[in-house]
């Protein structure tokens, strides 16, 4: 487990979205504050704001990739391509193990989108949902993506 996995994981555990807790373990590497991490992350929980379309989690590593080492010059074809295979390894190495990228189908929901208000987070909540794990794994993933080594 990376020092951002455990991280990701314990901001989820405090209650913070799956993509809030993603983005804001990667403070050190975005060069962002955490007001600031906090905010740009917040519409991507539930799948984006409960939509429940892509992971939050999985969205977040990908904006965390981007803050990292993404491109600036819309002109430079080399660098949108590398980065976009960089995005995609990341993306399909998540659904290699999970077999999806999508907040419905990872959470086993009937629904395509979901109300807005956010569940209270309890025991149970916890116990139900596996998104403690897709907030570890993605950062996980986007740790090996950058080469940044694995805890003691």
């Amino acid at each position: 487990m990376s020092v951002h996995s455990k991280a990701a994981r314990a901001y989820f555990e405090e209650g913070y979205s799956c993509s809030q807790a993603v983005f804001l373990a990667f403070t050190d590497v975005t060069g962002l504050d955490r007001e600031t991490s906090l905010r740009i992350s917040s519409s991507f929980g539930g799948g984006m704001g409960r939509l429940r379309e892509v992971c939050g989690a999985l969205a977040a590593a990908f904006m965390a990739l981007g803050a990292a080492e993404g491109y600036t010059d819309p002109k430079d074809t080399a660098a949108k391509t590398y980065h976009y295979e960089r995005v995609q390894e990341l993306g399909l190495s998540f659904k290699r193990r999970y077999g999806t990228l999508l907040c419905r189908e990872l959470l086993e929901l009937e629904v395509v989108h979901d109300l807005p208000e956010p569940e209270e987070r309890t025991k149970e909540y916890y116990k139900k949902r596996k998104c403690g794990d897709y907030v570890e794994h993605a950062a996980e993933l986007l740790d090996k993506c950058l080469g940044i080594g694995e805890s003691k």
